[in-house]
């Protein structure tokens, strides 16, 4: 289809809606529809094109690894939580987390690990602290903010054994070939790093609201809290009575799933790149990271299973506790299909070609990197994806960086700044669904608590753009 105004329309429908009906699906609906209709302009045509969007996205081999990891994951997850592993750990570290300052270090340090993949920091940290605020009175938005803010910005930074990095790697490669480039990739990526301003803007924020400053939205919800607590307390009294009756404390059915998976991750990155370089940190870069990391979930789920029975638990009770922790995710399993098939339709409307095409010929030297993370931010904002953002900005970026003689590192940092940007800022990213999903929270509600410092750091990171792009 001729690159136009008319590709920017499905975008245009999908925040609004959203806002209105205070749900992300229907915004992401509405926009599938109009980009399907617009592609094929007839009543039955439209449909099918939009029947054939979601399917085509669905059996792509990297969302179909994606919607595997994050249902059996959770299947995972809640059958730890049965065995007591959840409660125990909750009261293990429950001893010493007494107060709003360590539950805040609670969640940094668990960083350490779960650094590996964006979900899976999720999907792991956030129904322990879930549990936690029962004790504390901490607002879960600022419980969400802090877990968001080491998810996907502290992954994008870490140069090994993440779910990230061989998809970087790879677009660099992709683009620097486009131009003629013949430098490392990896090389390039580490390089750039530093330049990913967003990420370390918005970590220097999260540590700020985390031990010094309240969220806007904190003093309000303690205060619900506190008079709605009477209310409260002896339906949370029962509940928490059955659950002490009904689940063992044993800590070790949480910890040691996680560090099967987190071993089983490192090793597996190793052996699935050694193949390909004697280079020890490179064979992490060159491993297959999505498919080592389902491989790694896979033993870790057998050797668990395994584990699980030998303490008596039945197959029956397996089957039903995996399959429900499975189906907490379905809603982020819809939401992940709508964006992959919207973010593919838009491309086929030539939305990012018709974007660059407007952009260039007129952006100053010195300029290109600021505005490329503003664009990129902008686009990462409305698809909520930071791969998706990097798969379609990048090219781009890197041939308009190549063109006007702009530093290509810098450029390429902006490039994967905006992306973190979208993932963290966005109520249609992945990462914030999931959230809002395990913790029960409004996702428009959530979106809209985390906009300020949001912009904040977005704003810091194009000073900062700006500044050493002149400097360069």
């Amino acid at each position: 289809m001729e690159n136009s105004w008319v590709s920017l329309l499905p975008f245009l429908v999908v925040i609004p809606i959203s806002v209105l009906s205070k749900q992300v699906q229907p915004g992401l609906f509405a926009g599938l529809i109009l980009g399907s209709y617009l592609i094929q302009p007839d009543l039955f045509g439209g449909i099918k094109t939009l029947i054939s969007y979601l399917i085509n996205n669905l059996v792509k081999p990297n969302n179909i690894r994606i919607i595997i990891f994050l249902y059996v994951f959770a299947g995972l997850i809640n059958l730890t939580k049965i065995m007591g592993g959840m409660k125990g750990f909750v009261n293990l570290v429950g001893r010493r987390v007494k107060t709003k300052r360590s539950a805040m270090l609670l969640i940094w340090l668990s960083t350490i690990g779960t650094f590996n993949n964006p979900n899976f920091r999720i999907v792991t940290v956030a129904p322990i602290m879930k549990l936690l605020k029962r004790r504390l009175p901490i607002s879960l938005q600022k419980i969400g903010f802090m877990i968001e803010v080491t998810a996907n910005p502290v992954v994008a930074l870490v140069p090994i054994a993440t779910a990230f990095v061989g998809y970087m790697v790879s677009l660099i490669g992709t683009s620097l070939q486009q131009v003629g480039i013949n430098e490392s990739p990896y090389s390039v990526f580490i390089k750039s790093i530093p330049f990913n301003f967003f990420s370390l803007s918005i970590i220097g924020i999260g540590l700020y609201y985390s031990f010094f400053k309240e969220m806007s939205s904190e003093t309000q919800e303690n205060l619900v809290d506190t008079n709605e607590a009477q209310h409260e307390e002896e339906a949370l009294k029962k509940c928490i009575e059955n659950y002490q009756k009904e689940t063992p404390s044993k800590p070790i059915n949480l910890i040691l799933p996680l560090c099967v998976i987190l071993i089983m991750t490192l090793f597996l990155s190793w052996r699935d790149g050694r193949s390909q370089t004697n280079n020890f940190f490179e064979t992490f870069l060159k491993a297959d990271s999505l498919g080592v990391m389902l491989e790694a979930l896979f033993v870790t789920l057998l050797l668990s299973l395994l584990f699980f029975l030998l303490q008596g638990i039945s197959v029956a009770k397996i089957v039903t506790h995996f399959v429900e922790g499975g189906n907490e995710l379905v809603s982020v399993i819809l939401m992940l299909a709508l964006v992959w098939a919207l973010s593919a339709v838009s491309e086929d409307l030539g939305f990012s070609t018709y974007i660059a095409s407007n952009l260039i010929g007129w952006i100053p030297k010195s300029f290109i990197a600021p505005i490329v993370f503003i664009l990129g931010s902008s686009i990462a904002y409305f698809i909520g994806s930071s791969w998706g953002t990097w798969g379609l900005l990048m090219p781009l970026a890197v041939t308009l960086a190549q063109e006007t003689g702009s530093s290509i590192i810098l450029v390429i940092g902006a490039v994967f700044a905006s992306g973190t940007f979208g993932a963290f800022a966005s109520p249609l990213s992945d990462n914030s669904i999931t959230l809002c999903t395990i913790l029960d929270l409004p996702v428009m509600e959530y979106a809209r608590s985390k906009l300020i410092p949001s912009l904040i750091a977005a704003i810091i990171t194009t000073v900062l753009f700006t500044v050493v792009s002149i400097l360069i």
